[in-house]
């Protein structure tokens, strides 16, 4: 499996989402059956209240007064121990499912997590924070057909850090690291919102810039001159190429960036034809 291809998570969320409905359901349910056994309790303690007031009406001695009290009272009693032991049935189950549930919301909530952060390795550079090729892949489809149909332009830049194994066999990895690290910093400061700087891999980074003309090409490659950064006390100055290309409407992707790619070569040799050697 290459690295552009990182699987995502079997998470289960669907799976975890119905677990989640069907608790809440329970839960409902739970407190409909109370609310009708409360109601039954209410009525049948009004018709006891209602049946135990007959003294006013009938005699105390009387049997049938005395058999109404009784069975009223034996029914009251009953009917509120019964809703007393239903009422603690029903909390014990309401209890356990609060419990359920919030296990699957936590549970929910780390999956969710988890396969953010698993979308963020399949998108985003670890060392520079910029988004990856895989990204700037879909993103630079997706540019093009836009340009395309708004008759807009579009502009490639390729880049690449100039003598980085220099870097690495003179101070170390730490030190190629940290300026690649402060390129990217400086690629994303560069750049307008709507552009979109990436790391394709090692020391090569690609801005997709639309809408963009020759001028504002320019104005980003100024705002990347004079790049220098500290690393253990040491003042590391660096360099970059470019090689730059405009969309035009039928190619694709790869033709696109094969062309920029071209320009970016004639510029690394032009530069090195033009290096001095160092007496």
């Amino acid at each position: 499996m290459s690295t552009n291809e990182i699987p995502l998570p079997d998470v289960g969320i669907e799976e975890r989402a119905r677990e989640i409905r069907s608790n809440l359901r329970r839960i409902a349910r739970y407190d409909w059956s109370l609310w009708f056994l409360a109601v039954v309790i209410a009525l049948s303690m009004t018709f006891a209240i209602a049946t135990l007031s007959m003294a006013v009406i009938f005699d105390p001695h009387d049997s049938f007064y005395r058999f109404s009290m009784s069975q009223s009272v034996r029914g009251l009693v009953g009917m509120v121990l019964l809703f007393s032991v239903y009422t603690l049935y029903q909390q014990f189950q309401l209890m356990q499912t609060r419990r359920r549930l919030a296990e699957q919301v936590e549970i929910a909530t780390e999956q969710h997590v988890l396969a953010e952060s698993y979308l963020k390795l399949a998108m985003v550079d670890p060392l520079t924070g910029l988004h990856n090729r895989r990204y700037a892949q879909d993103r630079l489809v997706a540019e093009m057909a836009r340009a395309q149909r708004q008759k807009n332009s579009l502009t490639v830049l390729m880049i690449d850090v100039d003598d980085l194994k220099r870097v690495n066999d003179r101070w170390g990895h730490g030190a190629g690291d940290a300026v690649l690290k402060a390129f990217g910093a400086r690629l994303d400061k560069a750049i307008r919102g709507s552009d979109l700087a990436v790391r394709i891999g090692g020391d090569e980074f690609l801005i997709i810039l639309p809408e963009c003309d020759r001028n504002q090409v320019q104005f980003v490659l100024e705002r990347l001159s004079v790049l220098e950064v500290r690393f253990e006390s040491q003042n590391i100055s660096f360099r970059f190429c470019a090689g730059s290309a405009d969309y035009q409407a039928g190619e694709t992707a790869e033709q696109l960036l094969k062309r920029a790619d071209d320009a970016l070569y004639v510029e690394k040799q032009n530069r090195k034809n033009q290096a001095v050697p160092v007496a």
